[in-house]
This record gives structure tokens, C-alpha cells and sequence, in this order.
């Protein structure tokens, strides 16, 4: 792997570097194979890229902690760890093509780093699924990584209104009336889902609370 030295070293990045190392070591079945901690500076410096708003390591984080919160619903928690790592790994909020070469450098660094090949196309199939967080039904994995990422849309008022604003920020390059009517048509999707959410406990916690703020984001951008 390169670009591993640009990563800052802190408490923060050591908590997640530490949170890789167990997640890769479980994943592989043991302790064998490469040092596990380039692999999650690689990917820490790319969390940490200067374009990201709302997509940091800060959003790697939570994704992680709803994970393990969700764990007990997932058929390979460990996958879906990862996969959670290489979600959007690549991201650059001007192009479409994110998930997919997110999937892609999953399924050159994985098996690199030890990690077998079931587990692999797994976690690139789960890194795919964000494209559309729709996982069909019995896909406990599928389920639980979209529960994960979309958890934020549940937050309390403050914070939710924080993570529209770093969405903003992100497609500062877009004007204000195009982001609006891109960003109302996305709500509008959304809220047109008959479930945001299709874990047990996302359903029960985190539903009516996403749809109420989804709904009066777009009200604000629409009135």
C-alpha cells in the first residue's frame, strides 16, 4: 500500500487503527499475514482527504459504532466491519463511479492483506450495495451495512442539521439553485421508500425520526 505516512497520529485515528487491526485479524482467521496497521493507515489518509466534508473519518466512525450496534442481526459482522471501512474509501463528491472503485480497491488490497476470498467478494458485493441501500429481503449483511450508513439520517435536530451543511460543503462547486433541486429530488426518494431502514432495531429507533427530519430539510429547501 502507499500514502501511509500522511494519516495524523491521535487518539482518534489510534482508536480506529486498533478497531482495523481486530477486524482484519478476525476476518482472516487468525493472527497470520501482513503487519494489519498499513492497511488501515492506507485507508485512514484516504478518509482524510481534503475534499471531504461530512464523508471523514469522523462518519467512519459512527458507521463502525452502528455496526456494532446492528452485529447481532448481521450473518458476517466482520464483513460488514470491513466493509464499512471501504465504503467510501474513494470518494470524490464530483463523480458517480465512488462505490464502485471503492469495491475495487477492496478486492485488490483484502486478499493482499490475508482475507479470503468468500469474505472478499462479500465485502466488495456489501461496498456495491451503497449504491442504491436497498438489500434485498434476508440479506442481514446488506441490511445492516445500509442501516449503518444511513443512521445519521436519525440524528438528533443540531447534529442532522450539521451533516446537511458538510453535504453542502461537499458539492460547494454545484449552485445554490441546482444543489436544491438535486438535493430535494434525493429527500424525495427517500422519503418514497416504504422502509429507510430494515434491521429490527433501525426500524424501531430510527425510522420516524429519519423521516421527520428528511421531511423538513426539504421543506427548507423548498419554501
Amino acid at each position: 500500500m502507499d500514502d501511509m505516512d500522511r494519516t495524523p497520529g491521535n487518539s482518534a485515528a489510534d482508536a480506529l487503527r486498533g478497531r482495523w487491526r481486530d477486524c482484519l485479524v478476525a476476518a482472516r482467521g487468525g493472527d497470520e499475514g501482513p503487519d494489519p496497521l498499513p492497511y488501515a493507515d492506507h485507508l485512514l489518509a484516504r478518509w482524510a482527504e481534503p475534499q471531504r466534508r461530512y464523508h471523514t473519518t469522523a462518519h467512519l466512525a459512527a458507521v463502525l459504532d452502528h455496526v456494532d450496534t446492528l452485529a447481532g442481526h448481521a450473518a458476517d459482522p466482520d464483513a460488514v466491519r470491513l466493509a464499512a471501512w471501504f465504503h467510501d474509501a474513494v470518494y470524490r463528491p464530483d463523480r458517480s463511479e465512488n462505490e464502485e472503485r471503492s469495491a475495487a480497491l477492496a478486492e485488490r488490497a483484502l486478499p493482499e492483506a490475508g482475507v479470503p476470498a468468500a469474505t472478499t467478494a462479500e465485502v466488495a458485493r456489501l461496498v456495491r450495495l451503497t449504491v442504491s441501500h436497498d438489500p434485498a429481503d434476508g440479506d442481514t449483511d446488506g441490511e445492516v451495512l445500509c442501516d449503518a450508513d444511513l443512521a445519521i439520517l436519525a440524528s438528533p435536530p443540531k447534529e442532522y442539521a450539521r451533516y446537511a451543511a458538510q453535504v453542502r460543503e461537499e458539492y460547494g462547486f454545484v449552485p445554490d439553485e441546482l444543489f436544491r433541486e438535486g438535493r430535494a429530488a434525493v429527500l424525495r426518494q427517500l422519503l418514497e421508500l416504504p422502509r429507510l431502514f430494515r434491521t429490527p432495531h433501525g426500524a424501531a429507533e430510527w425510522e420516524a425520526r429519519a423521516r421527520h427530519n428528511l421531511g423538513t430539510e426539504l421543506e427548507l429547501l423548498t419554501h
